[in-house]
């Protein structure tokens, strides 16, 4: 355990009682000994309690009250977590086995990285894979150019990043997510392991589907005077088209522009 880096997870939860315990299970069931797992409860009244408490011994803290949103319930969670690599898992989606320790093997690896992505899989409320997405390493500008080209689900950082760029912005609904991570990879550097860590679940109660137009504005506030010029974004595809390449995703790319030549944007 020595050897193992501390992973704190923090999963933020409101009224998620469908989803919950699929969700603290494949926290849980990791079989990685060197977890933290924190869960932020807002309140709920659809029994996600009872689900949270039964697990209450392998917690390393929870609570139910309430809070001020996603970002609040978070950040309380963070403000707590003591790991080496830190990440939230949202109270609908999962992780798949053996996250925890390809992400510890990707971290001996990448010792100068302060992020660390995995693929995802976009899931239904049975877990029936929809999707896959597949990702590259991330940078700052890369994000600036084509938006959120990683998911939290899939994501973990150094926790000392938080003594040089703070927290969630709380002000933000449904953009925090994508301002975060900016603020991540301008201050440190980002990695990416070609496996599929995750899934992403979409399903109608989301809260991007229930108020989109409010997430849309939101993600032009965080860009608000950063944009870039459409060739530099034009570039940055580029970059991810070549990078996908050099992983074997030829099919992937193939039904990407597919997709684009139809007007037909990826959901994430």
């Amino acid at each position: 355990m020595a050897n193992l880096p501390k992973i704190t997870v923090v999963t933020p939860s409101y009224n998620q009682a469908q989803f919950l315990e699929r969700t603290m299970r494949s926290v849980l069931e990791q079989g990685y000994p060197n977890l933290e797992y924190i869960v932020i409860d807002g309140g709920s009244t659809d029994g996600s309690q009872d689900i949270i408490a039964k697990h209450a011994r392998d917690l390393a803290w929870w609570v139910s009250e309430e809070d001020r949103g996603q970002s609040h319930a978070i950040n309380k969670g963070l403000q707590r977590a003591t790991g080496d690599w830190i990440a939230w898992q949202n109270s609908d989606d999962i992780y798949y086995p053996g996250v925890f320790a390809s992400l510890a093997r990707a971290a001996a690896r990448e010792r100068d990285a302060d992020l660390i992505i995995g693929n995802v899989n976009l899931i239904d409320s049975e877990d029936r894979v929809l999707r896959d997405l597949c990702y590259v390493t991330p940078t700052f500008k890369s994000m600036l150019a084509e938006g959120m080209i990683l998911t939290n689900q899939v994501a973990f950082w150094r926790r000392g990043l938080h003594d040089r760029i703070g927290w969630l912005d709380e002000s933000l609904t449904c953009a925090f997510d994508y301002d975060w991570f900016l603020r991540v990879l301008e201050a440190g550097r980002g990695a990416h392991v070609n496996e599929c860590w995750g899934g992403y679940r979409f399903h109608g109660q989301t809260k991007t589907s229930l108020i989109e137009g409010r997430c849309r504005a939101e993600r032009e506030q965080v860009l608000a005077g950063r944009g870039l010029p459409g060739w530099l974004v034009n570039l940055y595809r580029l970059r991810r088209m070549g990078l996908l390449a050099v992983q074997g995703h030829f099919g992937y790319i193939a039904r990407g522009l597919f997709q684009r030549a139809l007007g037909v944007e990826r959901e994430v």
